[in-house]
C-alpha cells in the first residue's frame, strides 16, 4: 500500500498534469485509481484523496462512498455505540462505491462563503477553519472516460474545493485560521 505523503513532500507543491483522455482507461491510471482507493479506505477519518497525496502528480481525486450515504453523517453516533454485527454488515453493504473526478475543474462557485472545519490526510494532526464557497459545480471525467457534471453544497462543496486546491499544489493551513494540532484519541 502507497502511504498517505506529509506537508513537506514536493510533490504535494506541484500543479499535477491533467490525463490524456485516451489514458483515463490505461493499465497505469486504473493502478493509481485502486492504489488511492485502498489508501482513502485504510484512513477512518478521510473523505477524499488527490492522486499527489500519494505520490502521483495527476489531475485526479476520488470522494469516499461514504460521503453519499445517507447515514454518513450519523456515523458519529452509531459508531459511539454498542452495535450489533448484523447491523454493521448491513451498513457495509450500504456504502456507495467511491466517485472518481479525472482532470475536475470547477465551472461555479456560489457567492455565498463560509468558515467550515476542515484538516487534511496529508496535514495531520492539524485542523482549522478555511473559507469555502458553500456551493460548487464541477467538470471531470469518470474512470471510464466519461464526462460529467456534478454540483454539490455543503461537505461535498467543501471537499471538491480541498481536492482542487491539492492538485493546483495548495494545502489547507496555507489559507485556513485558527490551526491547531489535535493527536486521535
Amino acid at each position: 500500500m502507497k502511504d498517505i505523503l506529509q506537508r513537506d513532500e514536493k510533490v504535494l507543491r506541484e500543479i499535477a498534469a491533467e490525463i490524456p483522455i485516451k489514458d483515463i482507461g490505461s493499465l497505469k491510471i486504473k493502478k493509481i485509481l485502486k492504489e488511492m482507493d485502498i489508501a482513502l479506505t485504510k484512513q477512518d477519518d478521510g473523505v477524499a484523496i488527490a492522486a499527489p497525496q500519494i505520490g502521483y502528480s495527476f489531475r485526479i481525486f476520488t470522494v469516499a462512498g461514504k460521503v453519499f450515504d445517507k447515514n454518513f453523517m450519523d456515523d458519529k453516533a452509531i459508531n459511539s455505540k454498542e452495535s450489533n454485527t448484523e447491523t454493521v454488515e448491513k451498513e457495509e453493504k450500504s456504502i456507495p462505491k467511491n466517485l472518481v473526478f479525472i482532470n475536475p475543474k470547477i465551472t461555479k462557485l456560489s457567492r455565498t462563503k463560509k468558515w467550515v472545519p476542515e484538516g487534511c490526510l496529508s496535514v495531520r494532526w492539524l485542523y482549522g477553519k478555511t473559507y469555502r464557497s458553500t456551493k460548487a459545480t464541477i467538470e471531470a471525467y469518470d474512470e471510464n472516460g466519461a464526462k460529467f457534471v456534478r454540483g454539490a453544497s455543503g461537505l461535498l462543496a467543501q471537499i471538491f474545493q480541498h481536492e482542487t486546491d491539492h492538485l493546483n499544489g495548495i494545502l489547507f493551513h496555507d489559507h485556513a485560521k485558527d490551526l491547531k494540532e489535535e493527536e486521535p484519541q
